[in-house]
């Protein structure tokens, strides 16, 4: 026998099991259930790329998307029966319009209503026959406008731009037809707007698209995309029946980690065979802890290494049915710090694209000091309410595939109902109580009354207070069900 060979035989093996063996302090439970998702995350890329690749892609492309930051020039059709010159005068103005660019002239209105359906253009003005002779008549000339009211922000935008422009014009022409009867062109102007409103705007003075709807899509993509990684971390360790190898592992420093580079090639249902099939002998047979020593390694000799390591290269040797060793006690304080272990590195992750958020905001509309910092407060609370929520979901079905599908029903429709495109008091009670439940409507009030209306940072630190709140409570309320998932391990396994 080699003295390679006679080294690997006599390599102490952990005995699976509480009693007796040395435990780690919770700092140490902190850094090797961090070391633990790290070394996973350094041999699976997908899961890797949830964390650094697609939030850093959403961000941009988002941004990049609302470069273009005003609507302006949005294509209608005219369909002229007037042909005289008030007709051109309002197609004139119409054109002139920043809201409006008149993209086409049609004969008909079947002609437009196809250009309508094509998408070529969103609506379109007619303009009557008699249009001119109404006006020389001083009596009502009706002009037609038929809007695509499917489309809610394009069908504002040229209901306001053509109302604009023809009261303009129909301003224009009693002004003339007053000043033509003798009437002072100042006292004219009075009397035909004898009541003028002056509209100041508050906060987003031109309707910057980039300011009011990038800003506040980028936190709502990623508080999606914080659920999905908090579900997936916790989903697959029950999908893979190694939930208590985690707890295990982050508990007791002996314990060696997986062979996460080896693991990623084993079907799921595998996994825990292969595990228990590269550790000691303990692991598949019952322990009896009441007689286990002080020793926390176990000798393994020739014959057992033999048994614990079957032929690894086969994945069908593994049993499929393997069952998980139970740890024989649970510490609640463990697991709230290890959860907060395996998740670090999420939240450093997202603790960056915080910052990257931010700081395109404030590139768009400067903000104070203070309000950039409750705003990324706020930001990594919604992260890490996201993280929990997450796993909260996967721990409480019992498989992945359920807390994906729980995560996606809550967090995707999230910023519907988050009051940004549609008012909050203007929903229905139930829609109101639903969206005060969801943890991104909370966010989203701080980000905007913080980067976009520069209000006193006292508006906002009882809702970030809020946010911190819900991160404890979220937390404990996931520990509390991996203390449950360990009372029925025979639910696991789950796709």
């Amino acid at each position: 026998m080699s003295q390679s060979q006679q080294d690997r035989n006599d390599t102490p093996a952990i005995v699976f099991g509480d009693k007796d063996n040395r435990q780690a302090s919770l700092l140490t439970v902190f850094l090797r259930s961090a070391r633990y998702e790290g070394r996973f995350l350094l041999h699976n890329s997908w899961d890797y790329v949830m964390l650094l690749w697609l939030p850093l892609l959403t961000i941009l492309s988002t941004w990049w998307i609302f470069s273009k930051p005003y609507i302006v020039d949005v294509p209608i059709g005219v369909i002229d029966e007037s042909r005289s010159s008030y007709s051109r005068t309002l197609t004139r103005y119409l054109d002139a319009s920043p809201d409006l660019k008149v993209e086409s002239f049609y004969p008909n209105m079947d002609s437009a209503r196809e250009a309508i359906l094509k998408k070529n253009i969103y609506a379109v003005v007619y303009i009557p026959n008699n249009f001119a002779d109404q006006i020389n008549k001083g009596a009502p000339s009706p002009v037609i406008l038929k809007v695509n009211a499917q489309y809610g922000t394009h069908s504002g935008i040229i209901q306001k731009g053509v109302q604009t422009v023809t009261g303009t014009l129909s301003a224009g022409v009693e002004i003339k037809r007053s000043i033509k009867q003798g009437t002072d062109s100042r006292q004219a102007m009075i009397s035909h707007t004898p009541i003028s409103l002056e509209r100041i705007s508050l906060f987003n003075i031109g309707a910057n698209y980039q300011q009011f709807l990038a800003s506040t899509v980028i936190p709502a993509l990623l508080h999606i995309l914080a659920m999905i990684i908090g579900a997936t971390t916790i989903g697959r360790e029950i999908r893979d029946k190694t939930f208590s190898l985690w707890y295990h592992n982050m508990v007791f420093p002996d314990m060696p980690y997986p062979n996460f580079k080896r693991l990623k090639h084993i079907p799921p249902e595998q996994k825990l065979a292969y595990l228990h099939a590269s550790l000691d002998e303990s692991w598949q047979q019952p322990v009896d802890f009441t007689g286990l020593n002080a020793m926390t390694y176990q000798p393994v000799n020739s014959a057992s290494s033999v048994l614990s390591r079957p032929n690894l290269g086969n994945p069908s040797n593994f049993n499929k049915s393997a069952k998980p060793r139970m740890p024989t006690k649970v510490s609640i304080l463990a697991l709230v710090v290890g959860l907060n272990g395996k998740l670090i590195w999420a939240l450093l992750f997202y603790m960056l694209w915080g910052a990257l958020m931010v700081t395109l905001a404030v590139s768009v509309h400067p903000a104070s000091f203070a309000g950039m910092l409750l705003v990324f407060i706020a930001f990594i609370a919604l992260t890490m309410i996201s993280l929990w929520m997450g796993a909260i979901f996967s721990l409480t079905s019992y498989s992945l595939r359920m807390g994906l599908s729980s995560t996606g029903f809550v967090s995707a429709p999230s910023f519907a109902f988050a009051g940004v495109t549609f008012p909050l008091l203007a929903m229905s009670e139930g829609a109101q109580r639903w969206a005060n439940a969801l943890p991104l409507t909370h966010y989203l009030k701080v980000h905007l009354t913080q980067l976009q209306m520069s209000a006193p940072p006292a508006i906002a630190i009882p809702t970030v207070l809020g946010l911190v709140a819900a991160v404890i409570g979220t937390l404990m309320l996931t520990a509390l069900l991996c203390l449950r998932a360990f009372k029925n391990p025979e639910d696991w396994g789950a796709r």
